[in-house]
């Protein structure tokens, strides 16, 4: 399993956001988590992530224990992801913005960097090439030399999911990828994704949206209090009665 995550459990001031939470994914697939608001989807990220401790239980990556590790940690070996507020730098153009999230190389020192020497110049020139062909793959390399600032809603969460592809993740968390998106948008969002995960990458959703939910994954657990209440293919989560009465109602899927 490239992810596993065992009794999980977190807790603020006694209140439980998490509890005996457990699920494994495996590489090369696209998980997805669903749930209500309030049902601890993003706070199961955070912990996941590194931006949160847990209160109880354990986090596997690649059979490595992370549990506690630092986020900057947890993402050096190999585990991005992205928040549902997307967190551009306003002042940099679409370039610049995902060229921080490559992992830094070693140190060149002053004099090298003063002088320009060709070994600087070869991992720089390295490095944009590998951040313009993300964007292609986000279709936003058009826009690479503008300003963060200038970009519309869409692009902007495209931005979001290119800086944390930038650090070459084994697996990628998407809280929410989709939040103010309209129809055509998340329609190539949808098409996005598929290319990412075509691409090796194994990706683990958050999202309300569900028609592209079940679009795009081969697997869904639902979470409500914060507890799993189901887990199973898409077609078995649409007809769980229990997920039905949590969450789906009568939304269409």
């Amino acid at each position: 399993m490239l992810l596993n995550v065992e009794n999980l459990e977190k807790e603020f001031e006694g209140l439980t956001a998490l509890r005996e939470v457990s699920f494994d994914v495996e590489p090369g697939g696209i998980t997805g988590i669903i749930g209500p608001n309030g049902a601890g989807k993003t706070t199961l990220f955070n912990v996941i992530s590194g931006h949160l401790p847990p209160t109880h239980g354990r986090i596997f990556l690649e059979s490595r224990d992370i549990t506690g590790f630092p986020a900057h940690r947890i993402a050096s070996l190999g585990l991005s992801r992205t928040f549902q507020n997307v967190r551009p730098f306003r002042d940099m153009t679409v370039l610049e913005n995902v060229l921080t999230g490559l992992h830094a190389g070693p140190t060149d020192g002053l004099v090298s960097a003063s002088l320009r020497l060709p070994g600087l110049v070869r991992r720089e020139q390295r490095k944009i090439r590998e951040v313009y062909h993300i964007l292609e793959m986000l279709n936003l390399e058009k826009d690479w030399d503008k300003g963060a600032q200038s970009l519309p809603f869409g692009p902007l969460r495209l931005l979001e999911i290119a800086r944390a592809l930038a650090a070459k993740p084994r697996i990628l968390l998407l809280d929410e990828p989709a939040a103010g998106l309209n129809r055509t948008e998340t329609s190539s969002l949808a098409k996005i994704l598929k290319r990412i995960n075509q691409k090796g990458i194994t990706i683990l959703l958050v999202e309300h949206d569900m028609r592209l939910v079940m679009g795009i994954v081969q697997y869904v657990i639902v979470l409500d209090a914060g507890r799993i209440i189901a887990r199973g293919s898409p077609d078995e989560i649409r007809h769980n009665p229990d997920v039905i009465r949590a969450y789906l109602g009568d939304r269409e899927i």
